[in-house]
């Protein structure tokens, strides 16, 4: 059995981490240690080709990420990030399920400078909030190019102080269809390419 199917077979039934106990963190911890050490993309940030994309988060320690599955009458459904290297950009999105018609979203957009072959520094600077309905949400990559376009939206849709909010993020895994990255704050996240 490879180190990537140890990984995905720890991480299955987790709900990207908020089922997991200690000892299955602890599980998931080394299988993404045994995997970093097989990374076959030693410079991930060159592999552009690799890294621009859409993902979709499977596993996360970020506690501001598991406690968005805390809101009251509300929870998480997908989790993505989109990547674009061509304009150094990055958009989170999470969709939020509750109440019928009243189906959220959370997004935010950041920048991203290389640092070194595995580390990118990222600036945040825009976060919409709002119903689905409101927002004319229909998918992930329909969002995302309203985004880019610069679409303003019915919805809290405010610029970030990217002094304020930054951070920073070390690829360690980067293959075909898997990411894995450990953020300043301590996180780790595993990613599927969508």
């Amino acid at each position: 059995m490879t180190e990537k199917t140890i990984l995905l077979e720890a991480i299955a039934g987790t709900n990207r981490g908020l089922l997991a106990d200690d000892a299955k963190k602890q599980a998931i911890y080394v299988a993404i240690a045994n995997l970093e050490n097989s990374n076959p993309t030693p410079n991930p940030l060159k592999a552009t080709h690799l890294l621009d994309g859409n993902w979709r988060l499977i596993y996360t320690t970020s506690k501001p990420l598991l406690n968005l599955d805390r809101l009251a009458l509300s929870k998480v459904g997908q989790i993505y990030q989109y990547i674009r290297v061509n304009t150094n950009s990055i958009y989170n999105l999470a969709e939020i399920s509750g109440l019928p018609y009243f189906e959220g979203l959370i997004s935010v957009a950041a920048n991203f400078t290389t640092v070194n072959e595995k580390r990118v520094n990222v600036k945040f600077e825009r976060s919409i909030i709002g119903l689905q309905r409101l927002i004319g949400y229909n998918s992930p990559d329909d969002f995302i190019q309203q985004i880019e376009s610069g679409k303003k939206f019915m919805a809290i849709d405010l610029s970030i102080n990217s002094n304020e909010q930054k951070g920073w993020l070390d690829i360690t895994y980067l293959d075909e269809d898997l990411r894995v990255g450990r953020g300043n704050e301590g996180s780790l996240f595993v990613l599927s390419k969508t």
